[in-house]
C-alpha cells in the first residue's frame, strides 16, 4: 500500500512540472514578444508630430495635420479638402517629416 502512495505522488509531482514548463514556454514565445510590439507601439506614437508622413491600418498614406488625445486628422493625396479624422490605433506607421525630406 506505500509502495502505490510513493508512486502516485511521484506522478503528480511530474505533471506539476510538466505544467509549470508549459506556463513558462507560454510566456517566453508568446507574451514576451506581444509586449515588446506593444512597448514599440507606444513609443512611436508618443513621437508622432503634426507634419508626419502615416500608414494607416487600411493601407492609405496621408499626413498629420491635427492631433488630439484619441482621434488625429490626417490629410489624404493633394487634395487640401480631403482630412479625415480617426481613431490614433488606426496609424501602423509613421515617417517622421524631417526622414521624408532627406531622401
Amino acid at each position: 500500500m506505500n509502495v502505490l502512495s510513493s508512486s502516485t505522488g511521484m506522478g503528480m509531482m511530474g505533471t506539476i512540472i510538466w505544467i509549470v514548463v508549459l506556463l513558462v514556454f507560454v510566456f517566453v514565445f508568446m507574451l514576451r514578444p506581444q509586449k515588446k510590439e506593444q512597448a514599440r507601439r507606444n513609443e512611436m506614437m508618443s513621437k508622432m508630430a503634426v507634419g508626419d508622413t502615416v500608414l494607416t491600418s487600411s493601407g492609405f498614406y496621408g499626413t498629420l495635420i491635427d492631433i488630439n488625445e484619441d482621434t488625429v486628422i490626417v490629410e489624404f493625396g493633394n487634395n487640401k479638402n480631403c482630412r479625415i479624422p480617426m481613431q490614433r490605433s488606426a496609424i501602423a506607421q509613421i515617417e517622421k517629416a524631417e526622414d521624408a525630406v532627406e531622401e
